[in-house]
């Protein structure tokens, strides 16, 4: 880690990916396999963030029945009947246990028109087309209007949307953290791979020792395999 990489909590937004119930629910439509598991540490966090009133962006995938706006590896499963986080559904839904409160639903008009939908205080949905949550989307412009200088991942699946996320996050210049047991889908090499563009890559235990210490990490503490 560096001065200009190592990661400010107090100026930061948590960003949750596809953590909707077609992808987490055991038994789901599309399920990736360890995603519940990773909720109860999604959830931790957020009731940190929650309790501080910083910011928030549930980040999610909607896909239309006809498959137009789906990416293209999955446009022909989904343009030939599976209902995965169809725009209405049940399945597209946030899962309970993130919800800022159980009557929040999505709004699939707002987001698929592009908009950011307020759920409550300082906390959004956002819908992003690609894997990529600034691809196409007002993130890079709202994380700016609130001052955030550090953008912190958890959520679904490493491979595809957090990994592609988290790129993007360090070519716009915010510092970069992703909680390693708070996402599925991890593996050592993306992390090691991770650390060498100043990403910090802390277990979910040490990010919070940094928020209660009331000061950054130390540097070199959140690099290294998880």
């Amino acid at each position: 880690m560096s001065p200009h990489t190592t990661p400010d909590p107090r100026r930061s937004v948590l960003l949750t990916i596809d953590v909707q119930q077609d992808f987490t629910n055991p038994g789901a439509v599309a399920e990736i396999p360890g995603t519940s598991a990773r909720v109860p540490a999604m959830r931790r966090l957020l009731d940190v963030y929650r309790q501080h009133r910083w910011p928030i962006v549930h980040v999610v995938r909607l896909y239309l029945a006809d498959g137009t706006n789906v990416d293209l590896c999955r446009k022909e499963t989904v343009a030939s009947g599976s209902p995965i986080v169809r725009p209405g559904s049940v399945g597209a839904e946030l899962v309970d246990a993130i919800k800022p409160n159980l009557n929040v639903q999505l709004d699939a008009d707002t987001l698929l028109a592009g908009r950011l939908q307020r759920l409550a205080e300082n906390e959004w949905a956002m819908y992003k087309p690609r894997w990529d949550a600034f691809y196409g989307t007002p993130l890079e412009k709202h994380l700016h209007d609130l001052g955030i200088t550090t953008v912190v991942v958890v959520g679904c699946n490493f491979p595809n949307c957090p990994r592609a996320t988290i790129y993007s996050v360090t070519m716009r210049d915010f510092r970069a953290v992703l909680i390693a047991d708070a996402v599925s889908g991890v593996y050592e090499q993306g992390l090691t791979e991770l650390n060498g563009i100043g990403v910090a890559t802390p277990q979910l235990e040490e990010y919070l020792s940094w928020l209660t210490a009331g000061s950054r990490p130390e540097p070199g503490a959140a690099v290294g395999p998880r």
